[in-house]
C-alpha cells in the first residue's frame, strides 16, 4: 500500500492548477491583486471541523460534487492541533461512533502510531482529498451570502493566502461552521438560553437571556526529570491559594454530577475548566476572550510549577493551544428543536439519522471565575436519537446545518455539541443533501419522501441508527451458512448488550462461506471488521510527546481474500493486504457462483479475526 505521502502528492499532483510563467510582473502589467474566481457545486459545506469534514465526505461518496471551506490551514476544528480538545460522545462501549469518524481515527493510528497532532491534521486531510468529488478550499472565511428570493444561490469568501475572493454557487448549502455564519441569509436561529418554561426544561435554572457556556484554550505538559520554576508573562494572571479555596460538595441527586476547576491533577492533564466567555458574545467578543484565555492558563501553570507542596513536580509546560474551542453561540431553527426532554425520553423519532450519549453537561457562564460549581452534568440514555428534522432550516429551503448549530435548545446543544457526536450530524447532513441532489428536491422533501433511503444509506456508511438495525443485502439474506456463521448475517454490527453479533475466524483455516441453491451474480461484497469499540480508546492523548505507539487493534483483520466456487474450482475474485479499516465495500467484476466465501489470511497479531459483516452485492 502507498504510504500517506505519496498519496497526498499524487492528489496534489493531479488537482493543483499550474500557472504559467511568463515575464516578470509589476504594477503595470498587473495591477490586481486579488482574484475573482467563481466556482459551484451540488453542495457547499461551511466549516471544515469533524462535523463538516463528514457531511462533506460522505455527499461526495454518494456522487455529489462538494467544496468544503474551511477558514483555517487545517481541518479538524477543535480536534486540530491548534486546539486540541478530546474527541468524546458517547459513554458505553456498545454505543461507541463509527462511520467516518472511526474511518479517520483507525487511519491516524496506521499512518501516526505515536499520535502527533500534526500528523493527526494530515490524517483528516488525506480522508477529504482523496474524495475525488471533493475542493477543498483551506483559509477560506465566508463573509457574504447571495440570496435569490428565499434560496440561498451563492457564497461569497475570501482567501487570505491566495488573495482571492471567492463566489461559490451551489444547490444545497450545509453550515458547519458552529458560529453559522450562513444566518447572514436571514436563516432563523437562537442565540443564548431559552426561557425554562417555553419546553418545560427543568435542568435550565435560569434563562431568557444571551449567555452561553464559554470557551476554553487548553494546555498540554510534558513530563520530565529536570524541575525549574515556571515564570508567566506580565500579563498572565499570578494566582494564590486563596483564588481556588472553596467548598466542592458533591451532588447528592441520583444522576446528577459538579463539576469543579481540578487544579490538583497535572497528571490528568485535561484542562477544560481554563474556560471564560460564557457572559460574552463568543463570536464578536472572540478576540478579547482569547486574551482572557491566555492570562488564565499561564497563570494557571505559574501557580502548579511553583507550588510548594509539588503538585507540579515532574511536569513542564509543553503547549498552550492557539485558539479557544467554542462549546456554544448560534443554533439554527428546524422543522424540530431538540429538548432536554426529547433527549431524556432517548429519542425515538421514525427519522432518526444520528445519536448521542453525552451528559446533559451546562456550563455556568460564569466559567473559570466562578468560585464553586462551573458545570452540571446530569446522565443521559446512551445512543438517544436525534431526527433528521434538526438540520434544515425552517425558512431557507436549501440550507442544512451540522454541528453545534444545528437546531436545539441550550440544554439540547449541551449533550450534542461534543466531537464525536457532532461528526455523525455531519455525516448524516452530507447524506440527506446527497439524496436531495439525487432526487432534485429540497431537505424538506427529501426528509418527506425519501428518509428511509437516508437511513438505508447511513446504516450501510457503518453508522448505528437507534431503535433499528440495518437491513442485509437480500443475497445475503437468501444464502444458507453455518449455523456458527449465523450471526453475521443478523445486521448488528457491533457488540450489543452482552451479544457478541459476530464470528472468530482463524487465518487459513475458518471461513465464512455462503451457498445459494441456483447460481447468482455477485459484484461487490461489504465487511465489518471488529476495530475494538472501546470509550475514548482512540482519542489522541492528553500527553503528545512520549514514544509509545498505538497499534491497530489485534483482532482487526488485516489481509483477506474473497472467492467463488467457479465450475469446480474457487477461484479468488478480490484480494487486500495491509487493511487498517473497519468498513470495507469492495467491487469486482461480476461472477456468477453459487458459493462465496471471505478467507482472512493474516489479523494485526490476534490468533483469529473478529468480523461483524459480509455481505454479498
Amino acid at each position: 500500500m502507498k504510504s500517506i505521502f505519496r498519496i497526498l502528492a499524487a492528489v496534489l499532483v493531479l488537482t493543483m492548477p499550474l500557472t504559467a510563467s511568463a515575464q516578470m510582473r509589476t504594477e503595470a502589467n498587473t495591477p490586481q491583486v486579488k482574484k475573482q474566481v467563481e466556482l459551484s457545486a451540488d453542495v457547499v459545506v461551511c466549516g471544515g471541523g469533524l462535523a463538516g469534514v463528514c457531511a462533506a465526505v460522505s455527499a461526495a461518496r454518494h456522487g455529489s460534487k462538494v467544496i468544503l471551506v474551511q477558514d483555517r490551514p487545517v481541518l479538524g476544528g477543535n480536534a486540530s492541533s491548534e486546539m486540541r480538545m478530546g474527541i468524546v460522545g458517547a459513554k458505553t462501549d456498545d454505543t461507541q461512533e463509527t462511520g467516518i469518524l472511526e474511518e479517520m481515527q483507525l487511519r491516524n493510528f496506521y499512518y501516526n502510531p505515536l499520535q502527533r497532532y500534526t500528523m493527526w491534521d494530515d490524517a483528516i486531510y488525506s480522508t477529504v482529498i482523496s474524495e475525488p468529488n471533493i475542493k477543498l478550499l483551506l483559509n477560506t472565511s465566508v463573509n457574504d451570502v447571495v440570496m435569490n428570493g428565499e434560496r440561498i444561490a451563492a457564497i461569497k469568501a475570501w482567501n487570505i493566502n491566495a488573495y482571492t475572493d471567492y463566489t461559490i454557487g451551489g444547490t444545497i448549502f450545509i453550515d458547519c461552521t458552529g458560529d453559522g455564519i450562513l444566518r447572514l441569509s436571514g436563516a432563523k436561529y437562537r442565540h443564548g438560553r431559552e426561557n425554562p418554561a417555553e419546553f418545560n426544561e427543568n435542568y435550565l435554572q435560569q434563562g431568557n437571556d444571551a449567555k452561553t457556556m464559554g470557551n476554553s484554550i487548553l494546555l498540554q505538559l510534558r513530563k520530565t526529570d529536570v524541575d525549574v520554576p515556571f515564570k508567566a508573562p506580565e500579563w498572565a494572571y499570578h494566582f494564590t491559594d486563596d483564588d481556588f479555596n472553596y467548598d466542592t460538595p458533591k451532588s447528592t441527586i441520583p444522576g446528577l454530577k459538579f463539576n469543579y476547576k481540578r487544579i490538583y491533577h497535572p497528571h490528568d492533564n485535561n484542562f477544560w475548566w481554563c474556560e471564560f466567555g460564557g457572559n460574552f458574545d463568543t463570536i464578536a467578543d472572540a478576540n478579547d476572550i482569547q486574551f482572557e484565555l491566555k492570562r488564565i492558563v499561564y497563570g494557571i501553570w505559574e501557580y502548579m510549577k511553583n507550588h510548594p507542596d509539588g503538585r507540579g513536580k515532574g511536569y513542564e509546560l509543553d503547549w498552550i493551544g492557539a485558539l479557544p474551542g467554542k462549546r456554544e453561540n448560534t443554533r439554527f431553527v428546524g422543522p424540530h428543536i431538540l429538548t432536554q426532554n426529547d433527549i431524556l425520553s432517548g429519542g425515538h423519532f421514525p427519522d432518526v439519522v444520528a445519536y448521542g450519549g453525552w451528559t446533559l453537561d451546562d456550563h455556568h457562564p460564569d466559567a473559570f471565575h466562578r468560585k464553586g460549581v462551573m458545570s452540571n452534568e446530569y446522565t443521559v440514555p446512551q445512543g438517544f436519537g436525534i431526527p433528521f428534522g434538526c438540520l434544515y432550516s425552517v425558512n431557507v429551503p436549501n440550507l442544512m446545518f451540522a454541528g453545534r448549530d444545528i437546531s436545539a435548545t441550550h440544554m439540547g446543544l449541551s449533550a450534542t455539541r461534543v466531537m464525536a457526536t457532532c461528526a455523525l450530524l455531519g455525516q448524516a447532513a452530507g447524506t440527506g443533501a446527497a439524496k436531495a441532489i439525487e432526487k432534485g428536491v429540497e431537505p424538506a422533501e427529501a426528509h418527506k419522501s425519501y428518509i428511509g433511503e437516508i437511513q438505508a444509506w447511513l446504516e450501510d456508511d457503518d453508522v448505528m441508527l437507534p431503535y433499528r438495525w440495518r437491513t442485509v443485502s437480500e443475497l445475503t439474506a437468501k444464502a444458507k451458512v453455518a449455523e456458527e456463521v449465523e450471526p453475521i448475517r443478523n445486521g448488528i454490527d457491533r457488540k450489543w448488550q452482552g451479544e457478541d453479533n459476530g464470528v472468530w475466524v482463524a487465518p487459513n483455516e475458518n471461513t465464512i462461506t455462503y451457498t445459494w441453491k441456483k447460481p447468482v451474480t455477485i459484484s461487490g461484497a461489504r465487511m465489518i471488521f471488529d476495530s475494538d469499540l472501546k470509550v475514548r480508546s482512540k482519542r489522541m492523548r492528553k500527553l503528545e510527546a512520549t514514544t509509545e505507539r498505538v497499534d491497530i487493534p489485534k483482532m482487526m483483520t488485516k489481509s483477506y481474500k474473497i472467492e467463488a466456487l467457479v465450475g469446480k474450482e474457487w477461484k479468488t475474485i478480490y484480494s487486500e493486504s495491509d487493511n487498517y479499516l473497519r468498513l470495507r465495500k469492495v467491487s469486482f467484476e461480476p461472477v456468477e457462483t453459487k458459493q462465496l466465501r471471505l478467507v482472512v489470511t493474516e489479523t494485526w497479531g490476534a490468533e483469529k479475526a473478529h468480523i461483524f459483516a459480509f455481505d454479498a452485492l
